[in-house]
């Protein structure tokens, strides 16, 4: 059976043939440059372990290049920080604002980082249907990464797991995407969850996984792994991939068979990664991979199956450049998550997994991300590499908990037990700093840096309620009393500010958005009330202010043609109070302020002066770079590279 193209199958191959690195022979650098990226490292919590002696690498670091803070993006959120560090630009020449965007034209919310839009015309058969072209994922990042000019003087690039990179620049010597790559499905990660237990999670429905109701008969379980959409039916269809679990309740493990693959699975046990192949049409199919846990088999039956992640032996989808690297990787140390965020916090969330089967999972994917590091390491001798560790900044969100008693959902007999988890992860890095010291020569450099930092979060704000509580927004059934979402009861001809994502807020302008109303004239006076309110909004829990800061985006971005993406306010909340993940996405809950009693109790999206980031370096850079948008521009200056991000770069340091 041959294996389809992803574009032709499933609508998701990328536009045209990616640009080809400079691959073939040059002439040696001479010296590596590697900088480690630690996603969500906190400079208040990283100072206070190296005083402490718990940090030796970190410290030596500090000793022989310097610590610093490292300013970040506003908002901090990581693929707005991530992007200016790949390009050199705030958000205005970039182009991401925020984890969501909306689309003026429709109102409807969308990720912000790429793009898909289905294949064209098709040939039917019957209830088949053929697809004439291909379909395509795009980036909606803009801006040049900075890895590209290295290639063009010559200076050969490896850049793993890079975030939001995906699909893949084909800029580099050799990429890995990594942050905002989806499973095989097209999300950011859904899992299975698959139960015998007749009123498991009833009437509920989950963000980010799937209940299956299965029945034990004769000692054994059948069900389905779910796939895309198949496109080659004209009626949307998914896909499935059969397979059967045979109990043995005696020995407490399963025998599982998915197609020709058979595995023993005990109690409390996750599989390694099993390929899984999806039947799309006759000499057609598509391939993944999962990996399972068994939770339970008495009284009931409980199998948690992985997001189905795109097989990196024969991906269906671009992850890597060249294209083949990612199975390279495969090959050398086994197969891995290519998922772009593999800690399964919504597992966690809805309470399928437990804690400890959360920092479980969270373990194998920091081991497979370790594995492949120690091989890209082993094999870097010249030029730059790049190596991105997001499993801190994960952990961190749903484990921040366990080290603040202050925090509303804190448990002190569930918790305490976790006090030192974050802490020991900080250790896990310093190991591998430690290690990647002991392959530098006398003339290369090691550079650590993290997006943003970290904090608790203990009080959630709910935006949309507040602009409709002070008359902003304006309800088409004000006594509605189940809010639909999505601006589900939004009259938005008597509406004139709203708020999407976790720190955007939009006045619904005339001529940009769909159903705008307040006239172009009177835009700035809005801004400017709205932001004086919200300045002067208090906590009734705490007595503090609930914002910080707000920033219009005329102050703080350099726009350049991304005005109908931007919101109009950035929001700046105080420390330990975030917007809320109902408001983010339309939502009107009916009170404006909540304690924040989810497992997600760490975060950063707060006023980006509050959470700064890390940087280190094994000596003093020849470039100073306070802020991630400095970065790109001190690593090119270690090149002898001048004048990044080019005009960009220029016009702000004018202005300054």
């Amino acid at each position: 059976m041959r294996r389809a193209g992803y574009g032709v199958l499933v609508a998701l191959v990328l536009a045209g043939a990616l640009v080809a690195g400079a691959c073939g022979s040059r002439a040696p650098v001479g010296r590596k440059v590697i900088v480690l990226g630690f996603d969500g490292l906190d400079y208040d919590l990283t100072r206070q372990m190296i005083a402490a002696g718990r940090l030796p690498g970190f410290a030596r670091l500090a000793a022989t290049g310097g610590f610093s803070s490292l300013g970040t993006t506003i908002p901090p959120q990581s693929p707005v920080a991530w992007s200016t560090f790949i390009t050199g630009l705030d958000p205005g020449g970039h182009g991401i604002f925020d984890f969501v965007h909306r689309d003026p034209k429709t109102m409807l919310p969308y990720l912000s980082t790429t793009r898909t839009e289905p294949g064209g015309r098709t040939l039917g058969v019957g209830r088949w249907q053929v697809p004439l072209s291909s379909g395509r994922v795009e980036s909606l990042r803009h801006g040049q990464p900075f890895w590209e000019v290295l290639e063009s003087r010559g200076v050969p690039t490896t850049i793993i797991r890079m975030p939001a990179n995906f699909p893949p620049s084909g800029t580099a010597t050799r990429e890995l995407s990594g942050m905002g790559t989806p499973d095989l499905t097209g999300t950011y990660g859904t899992f299975a969850f698959y139960t015998s237990e007749p009123y498991a999670y009833v009437g509920q429905s989950l963000s980010g996984g799937v209940v299956h109701a299965v029945k034990v008969r004769d000692g054994q379980v059948r069900a389905s792994l779910e796939g895309p959409d198949n496109p080659f039916l004209k009626k949307p269809e998914k896909v499935r991939a059969e397979f059967t679990a045979q109990l043995d309740q005696a020995n407490r493990h399963v025998k599982i068979t998915v197609g020709t693959d058979e595995l023993l699975l005990a109690v409390g046990e996750w599989s390694d990664w099993v390929p899984v192949s999806f039947s799309l049409a006759p000499t057609q199919s598509i391939g993944g991979e999962v990996r399972f846990y068994l939770k339970g088999l008495d009284p009931f039956f409980e199998l948690y199956a992985s997001p189905v992640n795109i097989d990196p032996m024969d991906p269906a989808m671009p992850v890597s450049h060249p294209g083949d690297y990612a199975a390279e990787l495969a090959e050398a140390t086994g197969r891995f998550y290519t998922q772009g965020m593999p800690e399964d916090t919504k597992g966690l969330k809805t309470g399928v997994l437990t804690e400890a089967e959360f920092l479980a999972q969270a373990r194998l994917a920091a081991d497979e991300n370790r594995r492949q590091y120690r091989y890209v390491l082993d094999r870097f001798s010249d030029g730059l590499l790049f190596y991105y560790f997001g499993n801190v900044d994960q952990v961190s969100h749903m484990m921040w908990r366990a080290r603040d008693p202050n925090h509303p959902a804190y448990n002190a007999v569930t918790d305490s037990p976790n006090a030192s988890v974050v802490d020991e992860l900080y250790r896990g890095l310093d190991a591998i700093v430690s290690d990647t010291l002991a392959t530098l020569g006398p003339d290369d450099l090691l550079v650590v840096m993290s997006d943003h930092g970290f904090t608790s979060w203990r009080r959630a704000f709910h935006m949309n309620s507040w602009l409709r509580d002070h008359g902003y927004l304006a309800l088409i059934d004000p006594n509605r009393r189940d809010d639909p979402g999505f601006f589900g009861n939004v009259d938005w001809s008597r509406t004139r500010a709203y708020a999407v994502g976790l720190n955007g807020l939009y006045v619904n302008l005339k001529g940009r958005e769909r159903d705008g109303i307040v006239e172009p004239a009177a835009r700035e006076a809005l801004v400017s009330e709205i932001a004086a309110k919200l300045l002067g909004t208090m906590d009734p829990a705490t007595g503090s202010a609930a914002i910080t800061k707000m920033y219009r985006r005329e102050e703080v971005f350099h726009l350049a043609g991304n005005e109908d993406v931007a919101p109009d306010l950035v929001v700046g909340y105080a420390k330990g109070t975030r917007g809320s993940d109902e408001s983010a996405l339309g939502g009107l809950p009916l009170d404006v302020f909540m304690d924040n009693t989810s497992a997600w109790s760490g975060d950063h999206c707060m006023d980006h002066e509050t959470v700064p980031g890390i940087l280190l370096a094994s000596r003093p850079l020849r470039r100073q770079a306070p802020t991630i948008e400095d970065l790109a521009a001190a690593v090119l200056a270690e090149f002898g590279i001048d004048g990044f991000p080019g005009n960009a770069g220029e016009r702000r340091a004018k202005e300054h």
